[in-house]
């Protein structure tokens, strides 16, 4: 084998890794095509680093949970940049440090769903027979059931907690990862390069990882976005209806809730939660679809 005469790297290898720099950087030419998606990404960008960057500007305790009356319900101002809610809490602050809520549930729910829907569709649609059999009735009988009512009752047995609540959605979505990702591992796992594989002794979880799963990322990134999308407005939802996260924690739906009351002479109190859900949830599914551009094959330029 050829060895590379600067640090011993065999040919080969270099060859491989600059195919797959070639192959990321073609990948990021073809999203940044997409204005839109790199618009959102962008916008979705700022949301997570202001979320992150939160304790810079405000102590939570003080300024996202603290009550104070005599400042209620003020206009936007210099001071106040949304206003003050109902209990004279920074409208600002609590969108910032709900955002925090609102993410670690959707990226904990979507990560929980990919992790085990692609361990169930990939032994199922791998293997077939009897143990795929199995996993489709045990994913129909989740599919049989509603997202948010399971949510409900999972929440409900336990507590409201961003953890419960990334769990109960989480497994709400299994059934959907395991069935995308069982169709994509059958349209695939007869292909030649499959079968060549199992030819020169490859195990079965190295041809799963590395020669299927990789081939059909296209849907399951896709997938992945929509998906937070979708928790972060269920977490809202079961917020607005007061069974989500509980106050003094800050949460979207909740800010929502206590707005109703005060919403015909201040509507800058739903304005700012609102638009926050609106942006958050439109910039995931918009960027999946970027996703979904940038790499099915038949759209290359």
């Amino acid at each position: 084998m050829n060895q590379n005469p600067v640090n011993g790297t065999s040919n080969a290898d270099l060859r491989k890794a600059y195919k797959r720099q070639s192959q990321g950087r073609d990948i990021w030419r073809r999203f940044c095509k997409n204005k839109m998606a790199v618009a959102a990404l962008i916008v979705l960008s700022i949301i997570v680093l202001a979320a992150c960057t939160a304790d810079l500007f405000w102590d939570y305790e003080q300024d996202a949970c603290a009550l104070n009356i005599s400042e209620k319900l003020q206009k936007p101002s210099r001071e106040h940049i949304l206003g003050t809610d109902e209990l004279g809490r920074d409208i600002l602050c609590r969108l910032v440090y709900g955002a925090r809520v609102s993410l670690e549930v959707g990226i904990g729910a979507a990560t929980f769903a990919l992790v085990i829907g692609a361990i169930l569709g990939s032994i199922g649609g791998y293997y077939g027979g009897r143990v795929d059999s199995i996993i489709m009735r045990v994913t129909d009988v989740l599919l049989a059931i509603p997202g948010l009512l399971l949510g409900i009752a999972i929440v409900s047995a336990f507590k409201p907690t961003v953890f419960y609540m990334a769990l109960a959605f989480g497994i709400s979505y299994v059934s959907k990862f395991t069935r995308i990702i069982r169709s994509a591992i059958l349209s695939i796992r007869d292909q030649e390069y499959v079968e060549a594989a199992r030819a020169i002794g490859a195990k079965d979880h190295v041809i799963i990882l590395r020669h299927i799963l990789l081939n059909c990322m296209a849907p399951i990134l896709v997938q992945y976005a929509l998906c937070i999308g979708t928790r972060i407005l269920s977490v809202s939802t079961l917020s607005f209806i007061g069974l989500g996260i509980q106050a003094p924690t800050p949460d979207w739906g909740s800010m929502l809730a206590g707005a109703r009351a005060y919403i015909r002479g201040n509507t800058y109190l739903v304005m700012g939660p609102g638009l926050a859900l609106l942006l958050t949830i439109s910039s995931f599914n918009i960027i999946g679809d970027g996703i979904r551009d940038a790499l099915d094959p038949r759209l290359k330029k």
